[in-house]
């Protein structure tokens, strides 16, 4: 409740009176399951700890005021003049507010109506480093609108909303994942979804292990990278795997026995990306039995498996985060580690014996520096609840 005060007192100091409401949306880290999303295949993330707030309440007009607290930033952005991308002094609105904006311009394609805002941000989730810090924004927004007015979407629909938000206004092709996890978290458990349904379960982490984030130092701007040319790969290799596999929409339909049958139909430059897809799926159907029944060990290995194909097939990763994957499977209690979420800098999350975490926590974070001459911060992360709200202290949920 600490942070709550402190977000309500900060509003108050800018607007002048208390906000209407406080919503809350966690980051998410991956365990299984990268770059597939955007392939129809399984994931396997969970929501986690660090969180972004807003306090926030309705305005008369149809300006968004936004203050960013850890950014000391302020914008107003008009919901009439979306399209433009400017803020109402005719300046390009910094890349942060892109995402409130984006969500704003979704819900009115939709004829959803909204209203302007005044509203406080601030955010426990390092910007960059791969736990979906952009998405937890967007979701935190939609949340926002829809505590505000009269229709009333489901959390599903909600996440659909913050991913087109990303693809069509932001620019990055991302897949569904991260707002539906952030949307759908639940305590203590990994979320194990099928991307192409929509169709889901919590799955309980073990109780002897803990999950301990690392996080590199090494940011990467996603609208900027490899990311959206990785996607276009994918979408290269299915045209041309789909002339042989009739019946095949998406790399996630595409077994391992087909794809070694017809890989040479693919160049060299598709041919590690698409087995990659191909091959991480399968490692998420596996990982998700091995879950259920309690096999840390199994799971653990598969991690191991995934960073090693992010690496070598989708070169999605970076001299930190191997680093940090290296230093981490050979310190005691360490059951596997991978980088979690696009790459390219970021984070690595690490699946621990829970009476080695805090040792284990010391011991990378000290081989980090000796090898790297940076500093990784490192932390135990927990699988919490996913989004909600608060009305006068009591929680809502969306």
């Amino acid at each position: 409740m600490k942070n709550h005060a402190r977000i309500r007192s900060s509003f108050e100091q800018h607007y002048g009176h208390p906000p209407e409401w406080i919503a809350r949306a966690p980051g998410r880290i991956n365990l299984l399951g990268e770059h597939v999303d955007y392939n129809d295949g399984w994931v396997l993330p969970a929501a986690i700890d660090r969180c972004a707030r807003l306090a926030f309440s309705a305005s008369t007009t149809s300006e968004i005021m936004l203050y960013a607290a850890d950014l000391e930033a302020n914008v107003r952005f008009d919901l009439n003049a979306l399209d433009d991308k400017l803020d109402c002094d005719g300046n390009p609105l910094p890349g942060w507010a892109l995402y409130p904006a984006g969500v704003a311009w979704v819900l009115r394609q939709n004829h959803l109506p909204i209203s302007g805002l005044q509203a406080v941000l601030t955010s426990q989730i390092p910007i960059g480093s791969g736990l979906s810090s952009s998405a937890a924004i967007e979701v935190i927004f939609a949340v926002a609108w829809q505590a505000l007015s009269p229709w009333q979407q489901t959390p599903m629909e909600l996440a659909q909303i913050c991913q087109r938000a990303e693809n069509e206004y932001v620019g990055v092709q991302c897949g569904l994942m991260d707002p539906f996890s952030i949307l759908h978290g639940v305590r203590d458990h990994a979320l194990f979804f099928d991307t192409r349904t929509l169709d889901w379960e919590p799955v309980p982490l073990p109780a002897h292990v803990s999950l301990v984030v690392a996080d590199s130092g090494v940011r990467r701007r996603l609208g900027g990278s490899a990311y959206n040319q990785r996607r276009e790969a994918c979408e290269q290799a299915l045209r041309l795997l789909a002339k042989r596999l009739p019946g095949v929409h998406a790399l996630r339909d595409v077994s391992l026995d087909d794809f070694r049958e017809h890989e040479q139909a693919l160049p060299p430059s598709l041919r590690p990306i698409a087995e990659h897809v191909v091959g991480e799926c399968v490692r998420v159907l596996r990982a998700a039995d091995l879950l259920k029944a309690e096999d840390a060990k199994g799971f653990g290995a598969l991690m191991l498996e995934g960073h090693a194909s992010l690496r070598d097939l989708y070169q999605v990763s970076s001299p930190e985060l191997d680093t940090l994957v290296e230093i981490a499977r050979e310190l005691p209690g360490c059951l596997g580690a991978r980088l979690t979420g696009a790459g390219f800098g970021g984070c690595t999350v690490n699946l621990v014996e829970a009476q080695t975490a805090e040792t284990f926590i010391e011991r990378l974070s000290s081989a980090y520096a000796q090898r790297t001459g940076g500093k990784a911060d490192v932390w135990i992360s927990r699988p919490v609840d996913g989004a909600n709200l608060l009305l006068h202290g009591q929680r809502k949920p969306v």
